[in-house]
């Protein structure tokens, strides 16, 4: 059985903290990305400790880019400050967000075969 679509992912993996200008440079990753048209864009965020409004904004900013060009962007590996984070500020509600790349993996995978 193929799976057409099961490599159209990208994953960004942003590093210690996503301030200011970390949210800069996603946004800029983002925007680079747009044409190619990837199905599932994973935001790996395994080795981001700290987390602000501008890499909030960054984020939201990403899902709006995605849900627009008909993509679909989930989040993963968030550490338990930045979840928590992500709770206080009800995000965790608009985002789809996953324990592990692995679980991403295995939902897109059983998506494609139902």
């Amino acid at each position: 059985m193929e799976f057409p679509n099961f490599k159209k992912h990208i994953v960004i993996q942003p590093h210690n903290c996503l301030d200011s200008q970390a949210g800069t440079l996603l946004q800029q990753q983002l925007a680079e990305i747009l044409p190619d048209r990837y199905q599932l864009w994973v935001i790996d965020m395994g080795d981001v400790d700290f987390i602000d409004s501008s890499g909030l904004c960054a984020l939201v900013g990403g899902l709006n880019a995605a849900r627009h060009r008909g993509c679909r962007l989930v989040i993963c590996n968030l550490s338990v400050t930045v979840r928590l984070i992500f709770e206080i500020t009800q995000l965790d509600q608009l985002f789809e967000i996953f324990d592990s790349f692995e679980q991403v993996i295995s939902t897109e995978t059983l998506a494609l075969v139902a």
